[in-house]
């Protein structure tokens, strides 16, 4: 199938390395070009060094209130053009729920939710119809995960904004859409499955409740997104895809 994606331009938050990364490997091996943001700069140009010359790398928090429009700016200035943005940000801190500080809380929320918000709105002002916005969230946005408290309760929340945005740039052609991973082979899950005593055992055991019985590639999760941000999407909106690899127990 051809996605259509030959010079499309994209911005990629947190895409230094994990999904984000996986996500512009993707769009750029089908022709895209991306501009890819992190908080780190080394990580950052290293991460677009590996892309190639369809790929530039901005330092850039999600947190801060400047970064999507000097994202968006930056695709303009190299790339001529703007089609859409995958919003992707590091997971917050574990913990349950009497662990969790205020200052935790308070700095998942600038990032994961608020930042998420002000980069999906300066998108949407300065798209045109056959643009789109992605949200990377979580399968916690249907079932709560156990020891992520803070994920549980900001994910629901940031779904809720995407259907409400899909709602109201519809009309302008512009679609919104949403990935919900579960377990998929990251350092960030690699991290939480090292929590526990046991990380083999504790992977041992999310494979055994996962229908595959294995957790998922990273560019599995890339190509669904590739898939969901393309042209041959252009009928998908306003839904959260679970790449899960049939975690999610609900219809």
């Amino acid at each position: 199938m051809d996605l259509e994606l030959k010079d499309r331009v994209y911005v990629v938050t947190g895409a230094s390395r994990g999904l984000g990364f996986a996500s512009a490997q993707q769009l750029t091996a089908n022709g895209a070009k991306v501009v890819v943001s992190g908080r780190d700069e080394k990580a950052v140009a290293d991460a677009a060094a590996e892309l190639g010359p369809d790929a530039v790398g901005v330092a850039a928090d999600n947190a801060d209130p400047a970064s999507a429009e000097r994202l968006i700016a930056t695709a303009r200035a190299h790339f001529g053009r703007f089609d859409g943005i995958l919003i992707s940000v590091g997971g917050p801190a574990p913990g349950v729920a009497a662990d969790n500080t205020d200052e935790q809380w308070q700095a998942a929320f600038d990032s994961v939710f608020l930042g998420a918000v002000r980069l999906a709105r300066a998108a949407a002002a300065e798209l045109s119809e056959g643009g789109v916005i992605g949200f990377v969230l979580s399968g916690s946005v249907h079932e709560p995960i156990h020891g992520l408290t803070i994920s549980n309760g900001l994910r629901p929340g940031l779904a809720g904004f995407a259907k409400s945005l899909s709602d109201d740039l519809g009309p302008r052609g512009i679609r919104v859409v949403g990935l919900l991973p579960a377990r998929i082979d990251t350092d960030r899950v690699r991290q939480l499955d090292a929590l526990s005593s046991d990380a083999e055992a504790a992977r041992a055991a999310n494979e055994s409740r996962i229908p595959l019985r294995r957790y998922g590639r990273p560019e599995e999760f890339g190509k669904a997104a590739a898939f969901l941000l393309s042209p041959a999407a252009s009928y998908l909106t306003g839904i959260m895809l679970p790449v899960d690899g049939g975690a999610r127990h609900g219809f």
